[in-house]
């Protein structure tokens, strides 16, 4: 099994956090970018669980079009370009352009956002 690396070390503690606030108060209290992140940690649920976004569309069924609509939105052009990607292409390019979307949403954290649970 290979190590994790800061990015997937960073999505699955802030995912904890989101998944914390979402359920403590709300889908609606998430700030756009905090959306924008659980959708991430959704898809990066599906592909590292089942190899596939079924299991991701299975815990937030628009996962993929919120994603897509939130990063356009906050004007983050690599993000936009891959949820804009259709399934069967995300899934298959996932992998390799997951560090630099991680990345570019890192880069545009708004304050007042979560941080990663440790």
């Amino acid at each position: 099994m290979a190590t994790p690396t800061g990015n997937e070390t960073w999505l699955i503690d802030i995912g904890g956090a989101l998944i914390k606030k979402k359920a403590t108060t709300g889908r609606d209290s998430l700030l756009p970018w905090e959306a924008l992140v659980y959708c991430l940690w959704v898809t990066d649920y599906g592909m590292r669980n089942a190899g596939d976004l079924d299991t991701a569309a299975d815990v937030c069924f628009e996962f993929h079009s919120d994603a897509k609509r939130i990063a356009t939105e906050l004007s983050l052009p690599f993000t936009t370009e891959t949820f804009f990607l259709s399934k069967e292409d995300l899934e298959a390019q996932y992998f390799e352009r997951f560090e630099l979307m991680c990345d570019e949403i890192k880069q545009a954290k708004p304050d007042g956002a979560v941080e990663p649970v440790r």
